[in-house]
């Protein structure tokens, strides 16, 4: 991923949606993310397997403490050093690197497994089970990248068919920048729903390979029942201060009201994630790859990649504002009787095992 992504620096930004006049600024920032790319990647893996054996406090500790060291990192690269989206880029660096030493620190604990280069083996079984288990993640984070992309470019088309002039760039530049800002508060809100899954998958693991099926359905409605209250009182939350949100980040009227609309209507179809997400996250955990690939593909990549490219031919602007409420819609309809499929799947189980 370093190696390719700074050959074809360019054309990845110009893939990913970057207009020309920002595609200098683009590539500066993604040279310096791309360099930190193995980083990143070992600090995921780290977290995960600390969560996983239990150490879900010191995890979160490793994690967050390279977003704080990001938040303070931010402005001195940025205004006090005077380095623009660089700086931005190599505080995002810097902090996760911070990150990963506290990740790599907590392994050594009397309580956790060691990392021993001695012991490193590649056998078909490991290689296989990761690749199962990691499958639906790679869709859900990957597709959500593509899925980005294709926003920003339907985004960008829309903008430059209003008018061959620079009020036509103008309205390019506003619904980008409009849908970008919605997209962040809307991974934000996810990012809370995902760490609940996530919290609810050691659970659902330990209880599933001890074939007690009953805790791990008990244990699913209970996420899935607190998870919609929250959702439903955040996307309340959202839909009435969707203006004054969009302000926060971009104090532009066309910003604002192209992004208001947008955000209100992802905030109706919201609370349906909390279906969505701990079914997935189940599927994952129990080693159901094919339904849980599915369903971590659906809302960004199966439904909502076909949405933003078909409906801008028939709605225009609001077809992209919407884009993500009906991709919402078809991957709850898609996931409903998939995870009741399963969970009867588990009673049947239950009752030959008795």
């Amino acid at each position: 991923i370093l190696v390719f992504g700074q050959i074809f620096a360019f054309p990845l930004a110009r893939l990913l949606g970057a207009s020309e006049d920002f595609l200098n600024y683009t590539v500066d920032y993604m040279r310096i993310i791309l360099a930190g790319a193995p980083i990143f990647m070992s600090s995921l893996v780290l977290n995960n397997q600390l969560r996983f054996q239990g150490n879900a406090f010191y995890a979160m500790v490793g994690i967050s403490s390279g977003a704080v060291i990001n938040l303070v990192l931010d402005p001195v690269f940025i205004f006090i050093f005077d380095m623009e989206v660089m700086g931005a880029a190599l505080a995002t660096v810097l902090s996760q690197a911070v990150s990963f030493i506290i990740l790599y620190i907590g392994t050594l604990r009397s309580d956790c497994l060691k990392i021993k280069f001695k012991n490193f083996e590649v056998s078909k079984f490991t290689v296989s089970e990761i690749i199962r288990g990691g499958l639906p993640s790679l869709c859900r984070q990957g597709l959500a990248s593509i899925s980005t992309a294709c926003l920003n470019n339907a985004a960008g088309i829309y903008g430059a068919t209003l008018a061959v002039s620079a009020a036509g760039a103008a309205a390019s530049s506003s619904a980008v920048a409009a849908m970008s800002v919605v997209s962040r508060i809307m991974m934000f809100a996810a990012s809370v729903m995902i760490g609940f899954g996530q919290g609810f998958q050691p659970v659902c693991g330990f209880n599933y390979g001890a074939k007690l099926y009953k805790r791990v359905k008990d244990g699913f409605w209970f996420c899935v029942k607190y998870s919609f209250l929250f959702l439903v009182v955040v996307s309340a939350l959202g839909y009435i201060f969707a203006p004054q949100l969009i302000a926060l980040f971009r104090d532009d009227p066309e910003v604002i009201a192209c992004g208001t609309t947008a955000l209100r209507l992802q905030c109706l179809t919201f609370p349906l994630q909390s279906w969505l997400i701990i079914a997935n996250m189940m599927e994952q955990t129990i080693g159901r790859t094919i339904p849980a690939t599915f369903l971590a593909a659906a809302r960004q990549g199966v439904f909502f990649i076909p949405a933003v490219l078909i409906l801008p031919l028939m709605m225009k602007l609001l077809g992209i504002q919407a884009a993500q409420s009906v991709a919402d819609i078809l991957s709850f309809i898609s996931a409903v009787p998939i995870q009741l499929y399963v969970m009867k799947t588990m009673d049947r189980e239950s009752i030959q095992r008795k």
